[in-house]
């Protein structure tokens, strides 16, 4: 691979650092008196980006396409002999500073999302120079802020909405009057309402118990005049019947239609054998109960001393 020769006369150089310099400061001097002509005419619609990393990426693009032009006329040198190429550097140089240039005189005729381009700022924060970035990479970026234009729609907006809101504040002053009287006392209207309702159904409740054993004590009440009734009548009966017997002097006499009654001896058997019993109850009855209290008296004393 034939290597480009470095070395070159110093007669050569000059003149083409000559050559470069008049080349560079034509356009300057050219433009300095024709600033006004390089804004467009009214007429005319600004260059429209949509965000400033469109113009980021259009410069990026410029200086990379001037860096591959500088690499095929100057390659890297490899091997021993690498080292820095003044005129590689003093070209860059000249380019980078062309591109700066370049989009300084063009940014009156760009615009941002309809912002046109702050001169103050433009140049530090687009043209920044690439050996700068590559040292500052970590650095941490500028804060860019962007004023949008007046727009009374959007003004009359605003106004609606704090109304609105200011609105809704006297509403929700006036809830926190309102709302907690008024939720305590409908609690105490249903509190007390549900009360009443239990008090009415235990009073029914209790009438009707109270009036089952009014019913009921009634019912004792008829039933123990019933058996009075029946008993007078029966000694009624009994008084007639005495009488009858005693003008009969106590002779027995059967009716002829009815004759003796069948089994008559074994119910009266069976009468005095209750009657016996019941006799005898109730005489053992007493000696019953207090054998019972005795042992009862027992086991209380035996379960108190274990």
């Amino acid at each position: 691979m034939n290597r480009p020769a470095r070395r070159r006369s110093s007669k050569q150089q000059q003149q083409q650092q000559q050559e470069q310099s008049s080349a560079t400061a034509t356009p300057s001097s050219s433009a300095q008196p024709n600033n006004n002509s390089n804004t467009m005419d009214g007429a005319h619609r600004k260059i429209e980006l949509q965000s400033p990393e469109d113009l980021t990426y259009l410069i990026t693009n410029v200086r990379r396409a001037a860096a591959e032009h500088l690499s095929e006329a100057f390659p890297p040198v490899e091997g021993d002999d690498a080292g820095e190429d003044e005129l590689r550097v003093r070209i860059e140089q000249i380019v980078d500073e062309y591109i700066s240039q370049t989009f300084t005189l063009a940014a009156p005729n760009l615009c941002i999302n309809g912002f046109d381009l702050d001169a103050k700022t433009f140049p530090a924060v687009y043209l920044a120079s690439p050996n700068n970035n590559n040292n500052n990479t970590h650095a941490a970026p500028e804060e860019i802020v962007q004023f949008e234009p007046f727009d009374a729609r959007k003004r009359a907006r605003v106004e609606e909405l704090a109304r609105e809101e200011e609105d809704l504040m006297r509403e929700i002053a006036t809830l926190k009057k309102t709302v907690p009287a008024a939720t305590a006392k409908q609690y105490a209207e249903t509190f007390w309402s549900g009360l009443q309702g239990d008090q009415e159904g235990f009073e029914a409740a209790k009438v009707s118990v109270v009036g089952g054993e009014e019913e009921e004590e009634e019912e004792v009440v008829e039933t123990e005049k019933e058996k009075e009734e029946q008993e007078q009548e029966e000694e009624e009966g009994e008084k007639k019947t005495t009488k009858k017997t005693k003008k009969k002097k106590n002779k027995r006499v059967l009716l002829e239609d009815l004759g003796q009654v069948e089994r008559q001896e074994d119910v009266e058997k069976g009468y005095r054998g209750v009657v016996e019993t019941l006799g005898r109850l109730k005489r053992e009855m007493p000696a019953t109960v207090a054998r019972m209290e005795r042992a009862r008296v027992a086991g209380e004393y035996v379960l108190t001393e274990r």
